[in-house]
């Protein structure tokens, strides 16, 4: 990933990541639903993936134009907008993308059931990794396709692939598909090149369609680089179907917009269609012009929000590393971070417990599958001043 060479202190001071924003009684599916997710009330919600950061200026700005027009009617995209998303790419990817590849979508989620639905039949095995962010596995089976795990390794604080375990699982299941997780969540792991090679040759020698959803391929941390599936090598291309979107990485995902990148016209028309026959045509109004500022003038903001969670994350590794025996593991890629408590020896369920005696409120690990057992996942992207009231409670709680 490209970033400029330092941010200046007028940039800095433009973009106050430790501004409190009281996000209660908006609708904030993070904050106002504790209730049905049997939560208590005051719980510090460190758990879904949003961010607590207002937006950059300029897509404000850009969501303020269209709602002081006063109509909102039918809207698709103009050739500006996918100016910004292929320049987007290409700036900070080395993605080299044609517009005709480019298939709008109402989020990643949605964009992966679809391409399940339309390029899989039912009953098809599509194969996963886990732990893995819940929503994959949950729309495989909503589709009746079969999950096949090829779990990943967990070691000294790391995931690494078994890659003849996933070789073996594709061949003893007929896989039709596989769905990568890249940068991968919740580990945060950013795949070396070679990784992604390895994996890309395994599925072109079984004919296995890859769909991989890179919706955190922005936000990488220093010393690691973001590798666009799909560019790897040509034919790569022509059996991938790449999802990414603007929401993580400017905190827009309530605003619905995704890109699917689909080279082969063949899987992009099965694709397309797939979405006409679920009955979406275009996408939300504000959208489409949140996606298309956010990628013309959010890039001075993303390398100042690189730079705040680079000491959010650095804070909660030093500061469990030094007072508890919980083991962090520092993401290389997402604003996520994976925490091992196992450790400490607690049933998961008395974990849980504890987590909402102090009024913390993670992801648990087994929302993951089971492999998440005895661990957590933190959400990063909020003021320092929070996590470190989040990190006080936990080292009270589980201190050596």
């Amino acid at each position: 990933m490209k970033r400029s060479a330092g941010l200046s202190r007028e940039a800095k001071h433009m973009h106050n990541f430790d501004e409190i924003i009281n996000r209660t009684n908006t609708g904030s599916y993070k904050y106002d639903f504790h209730k049905r997710f049997n939560k208590p009330e005051g719980a510090i919600p460190l758990w879904v993936a949003d961010m607590d950061f207002r937006i950059p200026s300029q897509v404000m700005d850009a969501i303020q134009k269209v709602a002081d027009h006063g109509i909102y009617g039918y809207t698709d995209a103009s050739e500006d907008y996918y100016k910004a998303v292929i320049n987007w790419f290409e700036k900070r990817h080395n993605n080299h993308i044609k517009q005709d590849w480019i298939v709008k979508a109402s989020g990643v989620v949605f964009a992966l059931a679809m391409a399940i639905r339309g390029l899989t039949a039912p009953g098809d095995a599509i194969i996963i990794q886990k732990p893995l962010y819940p929503p994959i596995e949950n729309s495989i089976r909503a589709n009746n396709r079969v999950a096949i795990d090829s779990p990943l390794v967990y070691a000294n604080g790391r995931y690494s692939i078994d890659f003849d375990d996933f070789e073996k699982k594709i061949i003893d299941n007929n896989v039709k598909m596989f769905i990568l997780c890249s940068p991968h969540n919740p580990g945060g792991r950013v795949w070396l090149k070679d990784e992604l090679l390895a994996l890309g040759r395994i599925c072109q020698k079984h004919n296995v369609l890859v769909v991989s959803d890179e919706i955190h391929c922005d936000i990488v941390y220093e010393g690691n680089k973001h590798v666009v599936f799909s560019t790897i090598c040509e034919e790569f291309a022509d059996f991938t179907v790449t999802c990414t979107a603007p929401s993580k990485t400017f905190n827009i995902a309530g605003l619905q917009s995704s890109n699917t990148i689909i080279p082969n016209k063949e899987l992009r028309d099965r694709f397309t269609n797939e979405i006409w026959m679920a009955g979406v045509s275009q996408l939300n109004t504000m959208g489409l012009a949140a996606c298309q500022a956010a990628y013309e003038h959010g890039g001075e903001w993303l390398d100042a929000l690189m730079e705040y969670l680079t000491g959010n994350a650095a804070f909660v590794m030093d500061y469990l590393v030094a007072k508890t025996k919980i083991v962090p593991m520092m993401p290389q890629g997402s604003y996520l971070m994976w925490l091992d408590f196992n450790p400490l020896g607690i049933p998961h369920a008395k974990l849980i417990e504890r987590l909402d005696n102090i009024k913390i409120w993670l992801s648990s690990g087994t929302d993951f599958g089971q492999s998440g057992a005895g661990f957590m996942r933190v959400n990063l992207a909020c003021p320092r001043s929070v996590l470190q009231t989040a990190m006080e409670r936990i080292v009270a709680e589980f201190a050596n």
